[in-house]
């Protein structure tokens, strides 16, 4: 990729675009064929809101369809020659409804290894005790505030009366905001952004009424990619993850990895166990392909024989299809759960419009998450 960069700050566009077809398995000489991803290497979204087409109203998104056209490898790569990615413009600022008596606290995590901001949210319904803490990772472009409203997390919190964090991925780590699964430097324990992830729980466990023995991390495509990365880095923090249209732990270590992953799948590392997870994945998605769920469910099955899987079908009234595969023990909780939402795009699923990118008419991703990981304990 170092190379495609000079090359292209030489101007020698064509002699760039074919590098990059090469590092991606694209034959010289063919038509360039778009990265999954638009015009960021990290990974965007196709946005599944009122701003859609009228052919498809914001309750019956386009099906695996972009609402704005890819930009061609030859912008692609003057992007990357100009210093990166350009920033698209800031979100509004979603509506987050806190009730009384809640509080959706701004808060900011710094150690060694260097700082993130985040939101908490504290619900006023709250029980006797320690409470459980779902740490959610945003998708690219989006924020702390669009994320909450988008996937009403913070509404189930009251209901289910636990803490939710979400950690804010600045611009200056990622110019779209993405977390970076695919850098080697943010896929282990030890510095890099896990180990921010991890630094920012500690805290939240210090300051607030966490339980230690029930702490969860979720997240969206680039943040669903970085959940399942924390999870495998931090077992002994973590007691289950949730990974929404994302990748398998070391699905990439690069950039043009990266489009490899997206665009066909990609096994990723193997691992003795995992934690337990739920995995949720649109049979549509043209940004991430679906068949990075299965990969992530493979990879979480590693080390765990003896598991019966159960399938069921069902239909939402939002007129989505899903199949859902299930696999625990007899009598046991479920180890691992495969959501694969028919005809569905890049968007979390049952989410609300209030926030980008989701898509309201499919199964509620975020109540049977909370639903999977209340089984899940490190007690």
């Amino acid at each position: 990729m170092s190379n495609a960069t000079d090359l292209t700050r030489q101007g020698r566009l064509q002699e760039a675009t074919a590098l990059i077809q090469s590092l991606l398995g694209t034959p010289s000489g063919t038509p360039p064929e778009t990265p999954p991803a638009g015009d960021a290497v990290e990974g965007t979204f196709t946005r599944l809101d009122d701003a859609a087409p009228a052919a498809a109203p914001a309750s019956q998104p386009q099906r695996g369809r972009r609402t704005t056209p890819r930009a061609g490898l030859g912008e692609t790569l003057r992007k990357i020659a100009a210093g990166g990615m350009p920033k698209r413009g800031p979100l509004p600022r979603a509506p987050v409804d806190v009730p009384q008596g809640a509080q959706f606290l701004s808060l900011a995590h710094t150690s060694a290894v260097g700082s993130r901001d985040y939101r908490l949210y504290v619900p006023a319904a709250r029980p006797a005790g320690p409470m459980p803490l779902v740490v959610m990772l945003h998708g690219c472009t989006q924020t702390p505030e669009d994320f909450a409203a988008g996937t009403g997390m913070n509404a189930l919190a009251e209901e289910f009366g636990c803490l939710v964090a979400y950690p804010a991925q600045p611009t200056g780590a990622n110019a779209q905001r993405c977390w970076n699964w695919f850098n080697r430097g943010d896929q282990g324990r030890e510095g890099g952004e896990p180990a921010l992830i991890a630094g920012l729980v500690r805290d939240i466990l210090r300051d607030h009424p966490a339980d230690p023995a029930r702490v969860y991390v979720a997240g969206l495509s680039a943040g669903g990619a970085a959940a399942a990365i924390v999870a495998a880095a931090w077992p002994d923090i973590f007691s289950a993850a949730g990974v929404h249209s994302g990748l398998a732990v070391g699905s990439a270590r690069d950039v043009a990895s990266a489009f490899g992953a997206m665009r066909g799948g990609a096994a990723g590392d193997r691992f003795g166990a995992t934690l337990p997870s739920i995995v949720f994945h649109g049979t549509a998605d043209s940004t991430v392909h679906p068949a990075n769920g299965e990969a992530v469910m493979a990879q979480v099955l590693q080390g765990r024989p003896g598991l019966t899987p159960v399938a069921e079908r069902g239909k939402t009234p939002g007129g989505r299809s899903w199949r859902r595969t299930s696999h625990a023990k007899p009598g046991g909780p479920t180890m691992a759960e495969h959501w694969e939402v028919d005809g569905a795009g890049h968007a979390w699923s049952g989410g609300r419009a209030a926030g980008s990118y989701t898509d309201p008419s499919g199964p509620d991703a975020s109540r049977e998450m909370l639903r999977f990981f209340w089984q899940h304990s490190k007690t």
